[in-house]
């Protein structure tokens, strides 16, 4: 798809008359963006830098072969980037984590075809954030039309929008786009001042409070220590272990990891300061680790694994570590990535996440609608119904109470 626009505006005083030619393209390669100009567009997201959609890219973790095909848009006014969608082309649903497996079924048991579709996301990372990267409203209601023009001049069942937050949300909810809204939602972390970690637990609930000095006091006994690997700092054997913990989730779990040895490699050659790994060792032996993205104020946890089994040490490695560095480094926000209710008594939170959907078939779209209407109340019930972790009335300035 191309097309192309010329819009005049007002030159000097001198009447001079500039024009100004827009054009619409799909990119099917990272490359063929300038890389300042992409990440001029991204609000400092880790995920959405061009270093890291060109590393899934290069190193073969998306591709038509994988079911992640790029097809990204770009909107060029006189040959530069000034707005841009991150977009695939889906011939599955898997690494999403908004989950349309049922959408899918639908449409093959009435004989039709759900896939391919076009996604608008970061693939395999829930992680919420900007999705049309452009400066103004106007740029964003373009980039959306264009999506769904190439929707429909491919022949596809849908586009989807995933994580976007505001202001993406208000403009993808516009009713001229005929995007359906569907609700979900992640536990995230909140830094309310925290001074310390003692600080963060004199906020909880007296049982949530102790059942994690006990995790944290039993694997402190047994002798795990941790570590805080940036990754400036890191070696080709820390990656090697986190290589061999990540693979070895992925296979008790009989899958395959989507992200390869050479991603992390080529992350930590072109943005090594957004990575963290937090390293548990026993007497400087390795026994897991997690790996972590950041920018700005916020903390992502994204991989685990381990090589052994320890009671508490999946809650130590991706949960309390990355609260502790998020305190000590003054960060905001530390996501805990999709699903987990146990990360509600770790003091994660649910936060709401959103996602727009368009489907070519009325008939569908009616019913999908329908369907989306009855999950956001029961979402909502069900999140008024969770028992919160924290006192009622927290006070994060006082000290820890035993």
């Amino acid at each position: 798809m191309q097309s192309t626009e010329n819009t005049h505006f007002e030159g000097n005083q001198d009447d001079t008359e500039a024009v100004i030619h827009a054009e619409l393209r799909v990119v099917t390669q990272m490359s063929e963006f300038v890389e300042a100009d992409w990440n001029a567009l991204t609000g400092g997201s880790a995920l959405l830098r061009h270093s890291f959609l060109s590393a899934l890219e290069i190193t073969g973790c998306v591709g038509a072969d994988i079911g992640w095909e790029p097809i990204h848009l770009g909107l060029f006014r006189n040959g530069r980037l000034e707005a841009a969608m991150p977009l695939y082309v889906k011939h599955h649903s898997w690494g999403e984590f908004v989950f349309d497996f049922a959408w899918a079924d639908a449409y093959r048991r009435h004989g039709l075809r759900y896939y391919p579709k076009l996604v608008n996301c970061v693939p395999f990372s829930p992680v919420p954030g900007p999705r049309l990267l452009a400066k103004n409203a106007a740029d964003k209601a373009a980039l959306i039309e264009a999506a769904l023009q190439l929707t429909r001049e491919l022949g596809f069942s849908s586009f989807h929008s995933l994580f976007p937050t505001e202001p993406d949300q208000t403009v993808l909810s516009s009713p001229d786009t005929q995007l359906l809204h569907r609700t979900g939602f992640q536990y995230h972390w909140n830094n309310d001042g925290y001074r310390s970690f003692d600080d963060f637990l004199a906020a909880m609930t007296h049982d949530k409070r102790k059942k994690i000095r006990q995790e944290r006091r039993k694997l402190e006994t047994g002798g795990i220590r941790f570590r805080w690997v940036k990754g400036n700092e890191s070696t080709a054997a820390d990656w090697d272990f986190f290589e061999r913990c990540y693979t070895d989730t992925y296979a008790r779990h009989r899958s395959e990891p989507h992200l390869n040895r050479a991603f992390f490699d080529q992350l930590c050659a072109t943005q090594p300061e957004t990575m963290l790994l937090i390293i548990a060792e026993r007497d400087g032996i390795p026994v897991a680790c997690s790996f972590n993205l950041m920018d700005g104020a916020r903390l992502y946890g994204r991989h685990w694994g381990a090589v052994e089994y320890v009671p508490g040490l999946h809650f130590e490695t991706c949960y309390y570590q990355g609260i502790e560095y998020a305190i000590q480094h003054g960060l905001d926000v530390f996501e805990g990535g999709a699903q987990g209710e146990h990360k509600l008594a770790r003091g994660l939170v649910p936060t709401q996440t959103h996602s727009y959907h368009w489907l070519e078939n009325a008939e569908f779209r009616t019913a999908v609608d329908r369907f989306l209407e009855r999950e956001e109340v029961a979402i909502s019930h069900y999140i008024d119904e969770l028992e919160g972790p924290f006192r009622q009335a927290s006070n994060t300035n006082s000290q820890p109470i035993e």
